[in-house]
C-alpha cells in the first residue's frame, strides 16, 4: 500500500498535467484566427480619407454638388445629338473617313470570323500540322510594327487621303482574293498577313483622321455611330451571304463576294479621290491664273 501511494500520485499528476495540456490547445487554436479577424476588421473599417473625400468633390477640383440636378429633356437631349451628329458629319474629310471606316471595319469582321473556315477547306487540320494560332500572332505584331512605322511618313492624308484608301482597299480585295482561290494553305496565310497589316495601318490612320476633325466632346457620338454602321452592315451581310435562311453559300464563294466588296470600296474612294484631287489642283491654278488677268 505504500508502495502505490506514491505511483498513484504520479499518474495522478501526470494525467493533471495532460489535461492541462489538452486544455491550452484549444485556447492556442481560437486565438490566432480570431485576432487575425479582428486585426482585417479593424483595416477594412479603416478609411482615413473619408472625412476628406465629400470635401474634395464639392471643391474646385471635380465642381460636384450635393444634390448631377433634375433629369433633362430626353427630347432637347435628342435634338442636340441630331445637330451635333449634323455638324460632325458636314465636313467632308470626316465623312470621308467614317464611311471607309463603317464599310471596311464590316469586311474586316467578316473575314476573320469566317477565315478558320475557309482553311480548314484548304488544309484539314486532322491530315496536317497548322499554325493558325502562329499566324494571328505574326500578323498582329507586323501589324503593330507597320502602324508604328506610318508615323515617320509624312503624307497629305486631306489631298492623297482618298486615292490612298482605294488603293489599300484594292491590295485587301487582292489579298482575299489570293486567299480564297490559290488553294494554298502557307499562301493563305500570307495573304491574311498582308490583309490584317493593311486594316490596321488603316484604321489607325482613319481614328486619328477622324479625331483631328472633331472636338473631344463628340468622339463618343461619331465613333459610336461608325461602329453601330459597320456592326449593322456586317449583319446583313451575314444575313444575305453565310446564314442558311438567306443564301447559304459555301465558305469559298463567300469569300469572293468579301473581295469583291473590297474591290466596290476601292472603286468608290478612287472615283472621290480623283475629284478631290481634280478640285484642289484647279484651286492651286486659279490664284496663279488671277494676277495674269489683272495685269493684262
Amino acid at each position: 500500500m505504500d508502495v502505490s501511494g506514491p505511483v498513484s500520485r504520479r499518474a495522478a499528476a501526470a494525467a493533471a498535467t495532460m489535461l492541462l495540456r489538452t486544455a491550452r490547445v484549444p485556447r492556442e487554436c481560437w486565438f490566432l484566427p480570431t485576432a487575425l479577424l479582428c486585426a482585417y476588421g479593424f483595416f477594412a473599417s479603416l478609411r482615413p480619407s473619408e472625412p476628406f473625400l465629400t470635401p474634395y468633390l464639392l471643391g474646385p477640383n471635380k465642381n460636384l454638388t450635393q444634390r448631377q440636378e433634375p433629369k433633362p429633356d430626353h427630347l432637347r437631349v435628342l435634338k442636340v445629338l441630331w445637330n451635333d451628329f449634323l455638324i460632325c458629319y458636314s465636313s467632308r474629310p470626316l465623312l470621308c473617313w467614317s464611311v471607309w471606316w463603317a464599310l471596311s471595319t464590316c469586311g474586316y469582321f467578316q473575314v476573320i470570323n469566317y477565315t478558320q473556315g475557309l482553311w480548314e477547306t484548304v488544309m484539314p487540320s486532322p491530315h496536317a500540322a497548322i499554325y493558325n494560332g502562329g499566324v494571328e500572332a505574326v500578323s498582329t505584331l507586323l501589324g503593330a510594327i507597320a502602324v508604328f512605322a506610318i508615323g515617320y511618313v509624312k503624307i497629305s492624308w486631306s489631298t492623297w487621303g482618298e486615292m490612298m484608301l482605294s488603293l489599300c482597299s484594292l491590295l485587301i480585295a487582292a489579298a482575299v482574293y489570293i486567299m480564297d482561290t490559290v488553294g494554298n494553305i502557307w499562301a493563305c496565310y500570307a495573304s491574311y498577313v498582308v490583309f490584317r497589316i493593311i486594316y490596321m495601318l488603316l484604321i489607325t490612320i482613319a481614328t486619328f483622321q477622324i479625331a483631328a476633325n472633331l472636338s473631344m466632346e463628340r468622339y463618343a457620338l461619331v465613333f459610336g455611330v461608325n461602329t453601330f454602321i459597320a456592326l449593322a452592315l456586317q449583319t446583313v451581310l451575314t444575313l444575305i451571304v453565310v446564314d442558311a435562311s438567306g443564301l447559304g453559300l459555301e465558305i469559298t464563294i463567300q469569300f469572293l463576294i468579301y473581295a469583291s466588296y473590297f474591290a466596290i470600296i476601292a472603286v468608290v474612294f478612287l472615283i472621290g479621290g480623283a475629284v478631290s484631287v481634280a478640285k484642289k489642283c484647279r484651286k492651286q491654278e486659279d490664284p496663279e491664273s488671277s494676277p495674269q488677268v489683272t495685269t493684262s
